[in-house]
C-alpha cells in the first residue's frame, strides 16, 4: 500500500464508516475527538512515519473548511508537526511539506 493509499485508506475508516478504530498495515489505531469541536482525529503509523489525522473543523476560513460545511469529508494528515496532505472525498491532496520531508509518493 501506497502511502496516498494509506491516507484514503484512514479517511474512508474515519469519516465514512465512522469507525472507533482504524487498521492501518495490519496495526490498529484509536479514534478519538478533540474536546472543544469533537472533531475526530487519529494518530498512526504508514511507511515508518507517524501522522495524524484531524476531521476538517467547518467552522474555519479555508476552502476546505468551505467544502466541509458542504457537507464533504474532509480530514487533514500531519506530519513531524506540519500540514503534508489532505483528503477530501477520497481524493489524495499533497501539500508542499510532503515533499520537504521526504515522504514517498
Amino acid at each position: 500500500m501506497t502511502l496516498g493509499e494509506a491516507l484514503v485508506e484512514v479517511w474512508r475508516q474515519v469519516l465514512v464508516e465512522e469507525e472507533s478504530r482504524v487498521e492501518v498495515d495490519g496495526e490498529q489505531y484509536r479514534v478519538s475527538a478533540t474536546s472543544r469541536n469533537k472533531l475526530r482525529t487519529v494518530t498512526f503509523v504508514a511507511g515508518g512515519n507517524s501522522f495524524d489525522g484531524i476531521e476538517q473543523n467547518p467552522n474555519t476560513a479555508s476552502r476546505w473548511a468551505r467544502l466541509a460545511r458542504e457537507g464533504k469529508r474532509v480530514m487533514q494528515f500531519r506530519c513531524a508537526g506540519r500540514y503534508v496532505g489532505v483528503v477530501a472525498e477520497g481524493k489524495v491532496i499533497r501539500y508542499p511539506a510532503w515533499r520537504a520531508l521526504n515522504l514517498p509518493e
